[in-house]
């Protein structure tokens, strides 16, 4: 048997980030919430170290705030700043579409119905958590086919400060109308018609904007 290869460094890193940014988007830890490097390492089962370059990561990305000597904490859900991440992803969403159209195969195509067919199922059954990751899997197919790595990278930076409002608001108007336009993409991707793909995720990402409005406006109402 060969000897047991130490992880990585690298691996440990990613890996508390990834953990932690998807707890802060379920609302596993709350906006607000303070955290620490040393009670989440030891949730985790790792140093401190790689939780600490994991809170530098979600500092820069939006979903904590850092005061030095003082707190690290979840950034409240903010309409302004979700609809600015909403208009950045949807424009890379809208380059990957037009480039991948013409490279996708019919596997691809119908890797994309499939993963509709789950995200509508979910969306029908309430389930929030299934419903993105379809929802992510089928739009992924496009930007895997586009092969853009500048894109990709972006999408997957400011995804998550979206994924906040939409699990809040899950249900509420986007998500419910994602399943009829991802099946209008679908079918223009199956005919090779970049325009109306290009068109149709367009009005995908409006849908997404249009929650930051409503969250606005109830923000407002609140404060009345």
């Amino acid at each position: 048997m060969e000897p047991l290869r130490p992880v990585r460094r690298t691996l440990l890193r990613d890996r508390a980030y990834e953990t932690i940014r998807d707890a802060i988007v379920a609302g596993d830890i709350a906006p607000g919430a303070v955290v620490r490097d040393a009670e989440l390492a030891e949730r985790l089962g790792l140093s401190r170290a790689p939780v600490r370059e994991a809170f530098t990561r979600l500092v820069d990305e939006g979903l904590l705030e850092s005061k030095p000597q003082s707190y690290t904490r979840v950034t409240p859900v903010v309409a302004a700043d979700v609809r600015d991440a909403a208009a950045v992803v949807g424009a890379m969403h809208e380059l990957a579409t037009r480039v991948a159209v013409p490279r996708l195969f019919a596997a691809d195509v119908e890797a994309m119905r499939t993963a509709n067919e789950r995200f509508t199922a979910a969306v029908t059954a309430g389930d929030v958590d299934t419903a993105l990751r379809a929802d992510d899997e089928l739009h992924d197919i496009l930007v895997r086919a586009a092969g853009n790595r500048a894109a990709a990278a972006t999408i997957a930076r400011y995804t998550p400060l979206i994924r906040r409002l939409e699990r809040r608001r899950f249900g509420e108007g986007g998500t419910c109308r994602s399943a009829g336009l991802h099946g209008r993409l679908i079918e223009a991707c199956a005919d090779g018609d970049t325009t109306e793909a290009v068109r149709v995720t367009a009005e995908i990402w409006r849908t997404l904007a249009e929650l930051a409005d409503l969250e606005d406006l109830e923000d407002l109402a609140d404060l009345e």
